[in-house]
């Protein structure tokens, strides 16, 4: 039986590397320094909607790398304050905006049904279709993010050289301290494995994810999904509204950023803790079934593996060693990405088995009633 579970791991393992779109070797990419070509008819207007709720530690630069973007079409910004405790909404009023490109929106009480990031993106909506031609861009990013001075650029090159209707990035997360160096990579690498990039993009393959950060999608098939209001009770925003694009025939772009990075940071455990937790159970859809196949699927390729290299014998200790290599091979492109030492991979098993706690946290949550929390708002139930 031991020897089955170890080759059943191998396999595992060949699979992922060989048969899963090549998930682990980074990229794509866009094009950096890189300006929009101009069409025949000029460059498309693109908005930007930013939400944000108590974010002053980070409004002031993601708006300002914002309003530089030396992007050459019409370009604007509408930046919705959801009701933030913090003085986030002044900060942003009293940025110097002499392009006027700024437009600053107070946001109103959350309705049942909303989380509270879609029903301010709602509002910042309803503006920038006011603004938009049917042929414009609508660019979604949270308040936490900044943006190389080319990036709106790049973004609407690709959109346009490839004929796509959504195109979105992994923005490289902040990686400082201790606890991130040890676990923000990660959360990249995994998102990967669940979402390989290639996958997203084939038209043929019903996968189909995004990543918040950035997400330029075309206000024509903004519209054909009904808008913002038809994802208003998702909780994993993103690789919702990529599923709703790829199922109305849209193509997609799924890539890592070096053109925009999350100034948020992570210094302790906890942190990190809570933000696997606050969604792990909502991707898996509140099953428990797919919450036991995630965690047996996790013990046969990250526990397994190192089990067998440390205590297995004869064959199987070898067998166990090729797994957890192949593991560490998949990892080192991730942690080149984040400039970190190839020798991370080794804690790699112990990684894993923090998110497979932070999962089954996760849905114990749910379970005590505590639901989804962030930013002082909990959410109890909401589609995913």
């Amino acid at each position: 039986m031991m020897f089955v579970a170890v080759l059943f791991s191998l396999l595992a393992w060949l699979g992922l590397m060989f048969f899963h779109d090549q998930f682990w070797v980074g990229g794509p990419w866009l094009v950096e320094g890189k300006k929009a070509r101009c069409w025949e008819n000029g460059l498309p207007d693109v908005v930007v909607i930013v939400p944000a709720r108590d974010e002053a530690a980070s409004v002031r630069a993601c708006l300002v790398s914002l309003l530089e973007q030396d992007y050459q079409g019409r370009y604007h910004v509408i930046f919705v304050d959801d009701e933030s405790t913090d003085g986030t909404g002044d900060i942003a009023r009293r940025l110097p905006d002499p392009q006027g490109r700024l437009t600053v929106l107070s946001g109103r009480p959350r309705p049942a049904g909303w989380s509270g990031k879609l029903w301010a993106v709602k509002q910042g909506q309803e503006e920038a279709l006011k603004l938009l031609p049917p042929d414009g861009y609508v660019l979604l990013t949270d308040a936490d993010i900044v943006h190389q001075e080319d990036h709106v650029s790049s973004l609407v090159s690709r959109a346009q050289g490839e004929s796509l209707d959504m195109v979105s990035e992994m923005v490289k997360l902040n990686c400082v301290s201790f606890w991130e160096k040890a676990f923000v990579p990660a959360f990249v690498y995994f998102f990967a494995m669940l979402y390989p990039f290639r996958r997203v993009a084939d038209p043929r393959s019903p996968v189909a994810g995004a990543a918040g950060g950035t997400v330029l999608i075309r206000r024509q098939m903004l519209e054909k999904i009904g808008g913002i209001q038809s994802l208003r009770g998702a909780l994993i925003d993103d690789c919702t509204l990529g599923a709703y694009v790829k199922r109305a025939g849209g193509r997609l772009y799924l890539g890592c950023s070096e053109q925009a990075w999350s100034i948020r940071t992570y210094q302790t455990l906890g942190e990190i803790w809570h933000m696997v937790a606050r969604n792990a159970y909502v991707q898996l859809g509140f099953s428990p079934w797919r919450l036991f196949r995630a965690m047996a699927g996790m013990v046969l390729i990250w526990l397994l593996p190192i089990r067998f290299l440390m205590f297995g014998r004869g064959k199987n200790r070898v067998l166990g060693g090729c797994a957890y290599a192949l593991s560490c091979i998949t990892f080192v492109p991730t942690l080149r990405w984040f400039s970190l030492s190839w020798w991370r991979v080794l804690s790699l098993p112990l990684v894993a088995l923090f998110y497979m706690l932070a999962t089954i946290g996760s849905a114990v949550n749910y379970y005590r009633g505590k639901g989804v929390s962030w930013r002082g708002r909990s959410y109890e139930g909401a589609e995913s």
